[in-house]
Order: C-alpha cells, then structure tokens, then sequence
C-alpha cells in the first residue's frame, strides 16, 4: 500500500506562540481537548477544508532553508503587519512572494484567486 498523506507539523522553539500565530495567520483554531503546554498544538481549520497542522516543541534552532514548505493564498502585507519576514519578493520569474513565520519557517504567499 502506498503512503498516504496524514497532517502537516512545524517545529517551532516556542510552539505556543507560533500556534497562535498561524492561527491568526491562515483563520485556522487551536483542536480541543485536554493539552499540556509542552505538548506539540494541533491547530485545525475551522471549516474542516485545511490539513491539521501540528506546532511541534524543539529546542534546537533553526539552521537552514526549510526543504519542505507551506503555500497559501493571502495578503502579504497583512501577513508582515503580523510580524512574518519578506524573504524574496515575487518579480521576474516567480508570481508570489517568499516569506518565513516568526521563528523563520518559509512559506509562499500567492495572490488570492478571484
């Protein structure tokens, strides 16, 4: 059988507050249930359209470019105002601008369709 696609998981030295950020970010709320504060955060979109996201705790830092990332729709301009990181802006040969999460983590804004 092959391997099929479950949830999605951030590390993140403070796993709280990159949750909450996220969650403002992309509309996304924290999963209930019982959690521990050092327990990794499930975070989950509220129409059930969106993966599961996980903010897993590390204590090591983040060294380099992530091989793997998140890309969204949104307005990079909100996005900043909430405290993400312009990477690279879109111009030439890219449509969407790179940025990283406040713990670094790139991710790809595009422009909302419609």
């Amino acid at each position: 059988m092959p391997a099929r696609f479950k949830d999605l998981c951030l590390d993140a030295n403070d796993h709280q507050a990159l949750a909450d950020w996220w969650c403002t970010a992309i509309g996304y709320v924290r999963r209930p249930g019982s959690h521990q504060p050092s327990d990794s955060v499930p975070i989950e979109d509220p129409a059930g359209a969106g993966p599961l996201i996980w903010v897993n705790p590390v204590t090591e830092p983040k060294a380099v470019k992530n091989r793997m990332h998140l890309d969204v729709f949104g307005d990079t301009a909100e996005l900043l105002a909430l405290g993400a990181t312009l990477i690279r802006e879109r111009g030439g040969d890219i449509e969407w601008d790179v940025l990283a999460d406040p713990e670094g983590n790139e991710f790809c804004v595009f422009t909302p369709r419609g």
